[in-house]
């Protein structure tokens, strides 16, 4: 992790699970076996994974061809540091941009660790995010990096190029004003089941099959 002179090494440990979660396979019905994804190509059928290499599309159907060498020159150096690059107040991330949460830690020695610790504290005082750009197995990351109890929370961003525009979901919404009778009720409705967020109290019922 980078900050003006300081440069601090740092590990990326996942902040989520999926151990609670039930995976389902599609089971061939009479015989019991599970059904596999065959890989063909139009006009030749199956093909063995030694025949399948990747590419660029150009055109319509019309494909550059890469060859494992050429793959390694463009893809990114995976790096154990990140250049942070600007601060901002965490309310300024629109939500939708949050994709995947780390949990930070310094890697290496006490040196490592101090100099964490310097920007763990100097965020959690300016009560800032700060921003910066990784690169982890080739590929290219916005992360937005804040104080998390002792460590540091990272989380992945989306670029802007991947979020959709909400009007052209939501055009189609009637515009409606609501009668205020209505109204009220939602509203007390809303104040009858307002309480502190808390994450264990919702259990995922489909687990439990």
């Amino acid at each position: 992790m980078w900050l003006s002179l300081v440069n601090i090494g740092i590990e990326l440990c996942t902040a989520t699970a999926s151990a609670g979660r039930v995976s389902l396979h599609q089971i061939h019905k009479s015989s019991g076996k599970r059904i596999r994804c065959e890989k063909t190509a139009g006009g030749v059928g199956p093909v063995d994974h030694d025949e399948i290499v990747k590419g660029f599309e150009t055109s319509k159907d019309e494909y550059l061809l890469l060859e494992p060498d050429e793959l390694d020159e463009i893809r990114l150096e995976s790096k154990r540091t990140m250049d942070l690059v600007q601060f901002v107040d965490a309310c300024e991330i629109d939500p939708r941009y949050f994709e995947k949460s780390y949990y930070v830690v310094p890697a290496g020695d006490e040196v490592a660790a101090e100099g964490f610790t310097v920007i763990r504290e100097a965020l959690r005082k300016a009560e800032m995010v700060g921003l910066g750009q990784m690169a982890v197995r080739g590929r290219n990351y916005v992360v937005a990096i804040k104080p998390w109890g002792n460590g540091l929370l990272l989380e992945t961003l989306r670029f802007a190029d991947e979020i959709k525009d909400s009007d052209t979901v939501f055009d189609a919404i009637p515009d409606l004003k609501p009668e205020k009778e209505m109204m009220d009720l939602a509203g007390e409705l809303i104040k009858r089941k307002v309480a502190p967020f808390r994450a264990d109290a919702f259990k995922s019922e489909y687990s439990k099959l």
